[in-house]
């Protein structure tokens, strides 16, 4: 014996009560609930300072803009650089970064040592940029060792 097709569901849910109630080509308002298990805070109960509990911290995302900004202001002053270039500057530095740490973590490990230094730094720029601008990063480098092991 084959289901009656006229017979409608007992439980029918609110949406399509609310739509049958409705003009046709409006929507139904949305109801306002309320969580389960919360009700309206009385006053100084429950005031936190920062963020609310469980709610997500935003991640902010580390860049080198500052940087390349202030280096470009010291070389030329009167010169600006777009944002286009400004994170193609940004990309560039993560890459030689990647490069640099990934030569000198390979270099501790051959060595058998657990820490890099700035001899596994200055190795592998040695090998990871090309001739003149090793050199010059060397010398800038062992400046910068030199200034900050003095001070």
């Amino acid at each position: 014996m084959a289901p009656k097709a006229d017979k409608k569901p007992a439980a029918e849910s609110k949406v399509e009560k609310a739509a049958e109630k409705t003009p046709a080509g409006k929507k139904p308002k949305a109801e306002k609930r309320v969580p389960a298990g919360k009700t309206a805070a009385k006053e100084g109960e429950g005031k936190t300072r920062g963020r609310k509990k469980g709610g997500k911290a935003k991640k902010s995302a580390e860049t080198y803009k500052l940087y390349i900004f202030k280096v470009l202001k010291q070389v030329h002053p009167d010169v600006g650089i777009s944002s286009k270039a400004m994170s193609i500057m940004n990309s560039f530095i993560n890459d030689i970064f990647e490069k640099l740490a990934g030569e000198s973590a390979k270099l501790a490990r051959y060595n058998k040592k657990p820490t890099v230094t700035s001899r596994e730094i200055q190795t592998s720029v040695r090998l990871v940029l090309p001739g003149e601008l090793a050199k010059h990063a060397v010398s800038e480098g062992t400046k910068a060792v030199t200034k900050f092991t003095s001070a």
